[in-house]
């Protein structure tokens, strides 16, 4: 990990404390970290958290600590450590990518999934509105992927997510348009128009993703032609990539934690997008020969895949081979 790489695993932390509503700031557009100094703990440091304290009502201890939280699993992280008054302190560990994609092959579609709610018991009341009952119906599985007990819906009462009402318009969109359409925007937000989601277009978020999808397919069929199988065998400098692959576990608890499936989908979104542009460095190009940089590749790629078609089917969507 660089520390361009750090320094953006801290930023998508800051942004997830955001987004969870742990931080109340505006989230800066870079963080500078640097050489711990001699004496210093760890390999790098930084200071986020004495600049985000003031505007975030909190002290720098405290920010630290929220941050802290949301780095504990990232990859290519051995330690984070709070000192002082609050700064960051980084250990790195060796190459980020081997740990992520060695994690996602040993849990295939259910990485992320874990026991961060076991022991919680949860009942929702039986609802009918099309869009209420969707939504419900996701959460319930969000909630199952980290180990929470959901019962089955009863008329008597329970607890009950509130949406801004939609229709589920399968007949005229089909079964993963509709669910898209519901699902992508906040639940308190109106849903998305479920036309512009069957053009194939780079507009079409719902089309990024399964396309992304569809791309590590074509990838690895390309790849098995030219004699080359996904092996982790080097470093591979994919930093948008392997962060989003890393945040994935965190974006599942979260939603699951706010009965908020659109977490989860602008997650695939910024997965997929990650994927596509990085899609164009995996296989040999011209006279290039297969190496273990383009087996390493690929095999982050496949890595990437099995998330994307894992979240996926979280939402109830399909991940077809080919678009």
């Amino acid at each position: 990990m660089t520390p361009a790489d750090l320094s953006l695993t801290v930023l998508h932390a800051v942004r997830r404390a955001v987004d969870d509503g742990a931080l109340r700031v505006e989230v800066p557009p870079r963080i500078k970290v640097e050489r711990a100094r001699p004496g210093g703990s760890g390999e790098y440091a930084s200071n986020v958290a004495l600049t985000l304290a003031r505007s975030a009502g909190r002290s720098a201890r405290e920010v630290a600590g929220i941050i802290e939280e949301r780095l504990r699993d990232a990859p290519g992280l051995r330690g984070v450590e709070i000192t002082g008054p609050g700064f960051l302190n980084f250990t790195l560990r060796g190459d980020a990518g081997s740990e992520v994609v060695r994690a996602i092959r040993a849990a295939g579609s259910s990485y992320g999934h874990g026991t961060a709610l076991a022991g919680t018991t949860v009942r929702f009341a039986e609802v009918t509105e099309s869009r209420a009952a969707l939504v419900t119906e996701v959460v319930e599985r969000l909630l199952r992927s980290q180990g929470a007990d959901v019962s089955t819906r009863a008329a008597g009462g329970g607890e009950r997510v509130y949406v801004h009402p939609g229709a589920y318009e399968a007949e005229r969109f089909g079964s993963d348009a509709a669910r898209w359409a519901l699902l992508r925007a906040a639940p308190h937000d109106r849903p998305l128009d479920g036309g512009p989601l069957l053009a194939q277009h780079e507009r079409n978020s719902l089309f990024r993703v399964r396309y992304a999808y569809s791309r590590v397919r074509r990838l690895l069929v390309n790849g098995d032609q030219l004699g080359t199988a996904p092996a982790y065998e080097t470093s591979v400098h994919a930093p948008a990539l392997l962060g989003a692959l890393g945040d994935h576990p965190a974006v599942l608890l979260a939603a699951a934690r706010h009965r908020a499936p659109d977490r989860l989908a602008r997650h695939l979104e910024a997965l997929a997008d990650a994927l596509l542009a990085f899609q164009h460095t995996v296989l040999p190009l011209g006279d290039e020969k297969p190496s273990a940089a383009h087996r390493s590749r690929l095999a982050l790629a496949e890595a990437a895949g099995t998330v994307l078609a894992g979240g996926l089917s979280v939402l109830g969507i399909s991940a077809p081979d080919r678009i």
